[in-house]
């Protein structure tokens, strides 16, 4: 049993590791979106969807990047996904 409880525990620091992570990637991008810098943006969030693909919000982003650098059917493609992951997601643009 402690080995179980060890490994959950070595799981959920790895986890919250990643969210913490993914957070840093998004507040740099948003802040490179504010000043114009929309392909450095798109990096980060691009970075940030590597490590999971299963966030709508992080979709919505790179479309947004995606969109603001005239790459519009990408951008859809983004939108679209997230609408795919959360068809309530009001934020998809």
């Amino acid at each position: 049993m402690p080995f179980k409880t060890s490994m959950f525990k070595t799981y959920k620091q790895r986890s919250n590791a990643n969210m913490n992570q993914i957070k840093d990637l998004v507040e740099k991008a948003k802040i490179l979106l504010e000043n114009n810098k929309f392909e450095d943006a798109l990096g980060f969030f691009e970075q940030a969807l590597l490590m999971n693909q299963n966030d709508p919000e992080l979709w919505n982003h790179k479309g947004v990047a995606l969109r603001s650098m005239g790459r519009y059917d990408e951008a859809l493609e983004c939108f679209n996904k997230s609408l795919e992951l959360d068809p309530r997601d009001k934020n998809a643009s």
